[in-house]
C-alpha cells in the first residue's frame, strides 16, 4: 500500500493545487517512484489511498492496474487508511510505503522481504542511521536490540517503508488513527522489529528536500 492521501502541508505553495505524491524528482513523480519500487520487488497488487485532491491522484494511475482506496469525507491517517484498504490488499501481511522518501541503494521492499523471512514480529520497519539520512529534521525514532526488537527513542530513523501484519488494526478505536498506535501495541508484546537499510535515504518532505533529492538523482556534487 502506498500512502497518498495526505495534505502535504510542509511543501507550502507547491501543494496548493497539486498533491504531494505528484511532485517530481528526477523527472518522475514521487508516486510513480513508489509504484516502480513495488513492481521492482515483484509486487503485483498495489493499493493507493487518496483524499486531498483525490481526482488528480486517481487520474495519474488510471489504466495501470492500481487499486484506489478513497477516503471520504475525512482522511483516516495511516492506521485508519490501512484498515480501510485491508479488504483490497488481499493479504494479512502487507508492505506499506510513504512516497515522500528517496532510497538510494537496493530496493527497500526487497530488503524488507529478505529480512521478514526470519522475523517473528508483527511489523518490520526499515530504518537508517543518521549518517546516511539526508534532509532529516529532528532526532531519531528507534533503537534496535537483539533479534531486531525495536524500542522508542534512539538514533535510527524510520524510512517510511515496512512489512506489517494488519491483524489487530480493527481493535483500535477509529475511524482515523495512526499506525504508531499499532506499533506501540506490538512493541508492548515484543513484536515490533526493525532492519537497517544498507543504502542512503532522503526525506522528501519540503521544497528544499525536493530540490536536494532531485540533485541527488542528477548526480550533482551539490546534491
Amino acid at each position: 500500500m502506498i500512502f497518498a492521501a495526505g495534505f502535504g502541508t510542509r511543501m507550502g505553495a507547491l501543494t496548493a493545487s497539486r498533491p504531494k505524491p505528484l511532485l517530481e524528482i528526477g523527472g518522475m513523480t514521487l508516486l510513480d517512484r513508489a509504484i516502480e519500487t513495488g513492481r521492482g520487488a515483484g509486487i503485483s497488487r498495489i493499493v493507493v489511498n487518496t483524499h486531498y485532491l483525490s481526482a488528480q491522484v486517481e487520474a495519474a494511475v488510471a489504466g495501470r492496474n492500481i487499486i484506489i482506496s478513497r477516503e471520504m469525507p475525512v482522511i483516516l491517517d495511516t492506521g485508519g487508511g490501512l484498515l480501510k484498504a485491508s479488504s483490497e490488499l488481499g493479504s494479512q501481511i502487507v508492505f506499506t510505503m510513504n512516497p515522500d522518501a528517496l532510497h538510494l541503494g537496493p530496493n527497500p521492499l526487497s530488503v524488507l522481504h529478505a529480512a521478514w523471512k526470519g522475523c517473528d514480529g508483527g511489523a518490520l520497519l526499515l530504518l537508517v542511521p543518521p549518517e546516511r539520512a539526508e534532509m532529516r529534521k529532528g532526532g531519531g525514532d528507534f533503537t534496535i536490540g537483539p533479534k531486531g526488537a525495536l524500542t522508542r527513542g534512539g538514533p535510527l530513523i524510520y524510512t517510511g517503508a515496512q512489512i506489517i501484519d494488519i491483524d489487530g488494526l480493527d481493535e483500535i478505536p477509529g475511524p482515523a488513527f495512526s499506525l504508531n498506535v499499532h506499533w506501540d501495541n506490538l512493541a508492548a508484546k515484543g513484536r515490533l522489529r526493525g532492519v537497517v537499510y544498507p543504502g542512503r535515504w532522503c526525506d522528501v518532505g519540503t521544497p528544499e528536500a525536493l530540490a536536494h533529492a532531485d540533485g541527488l538523482l542528477a548526480g550533482r556534487s551539490d546534491g
